[in-house]
């Protein structure tokens, strides 16, 4: 199997489903943020070098294929083919999200995304994250899909965020509080 097949030359492209739909539809909009946020797990996974969320990474890398496949599915006989985010995976990264936060001091101001390489790398994930939540809640306003989608990446971008400042408590480095009038 060849890598192109120049059918997306035309600027459309196919989903799971009859006929194709341009590259910027909303919906290739919202497959293509989760992909990209899955892509920027990947490099969050290689600065992972002492595994201290190795597990949760490769469960979550595991998820977004189904939210992708799930955001791509364009009838009711595709979706219902496909192994789909329940409300067991939303409470699976709330269990993560409770855990980790036990680790960390309450926040009293915003931080600044940074800190060690795999603590900043996590605030860009976090940040993707949440442009893909957007860009699923546009779908959802003018397509149906499952909310429980949104429901994923919203906590999911809490999760990266706790993930981001427990990573640099491990590494000892220091969160800078953002401060709200000038230095």
């Amino acid at each position: 199997m060849r890598i192109y097949t120049r059918t997306g030359d035309d600027g459309t492209t196919g989903l799971l489903g009859p006929g194709r739909v341009f590259k910027d539809a909303a919906r290739v909009e919202a497959c293509g943020s989760v992909d990209e946020l899955n892509a920027v797990l990947g490099v969050v996974r290689t600065l992972d070098l002492d595994g201290w969320l190795a597990a949760e990474l490769a469960t979550i890398q595991s998820r977004l294929f189904h939210v992708g496949a799930e955001l791509a599915a364009v009838t009711p006989d595709g979706l219902a083919k496909l192994e789909c985010i329940g409300d067991e995976d939303v409470a699976a990264l709330e269990r993560w999200i409770d855990r980790l936060d036990t680790e960390l001091t309450p926040l009293t101001s915003f931080v600044l995304p940074g800190g060690s390489a795999l603590g900043a790398e996590l605030h860009v994930a976090r940040a993707v994250c949440r442009r893909a939540e957007r860009r699923t809640v546009a779908l959802l306003r003018v397509e149906p899909i499952e909310v429980r989608l949104v429901r994923y990446l919203n906590r999911l971008g809490d999760l990266l965020f706790v993930m981001a400042r427990c990573c640099n408590r491990r590494a000892g480095v220091p969160e800078t509080e953002w401060p709200p009038r000038r230095p």
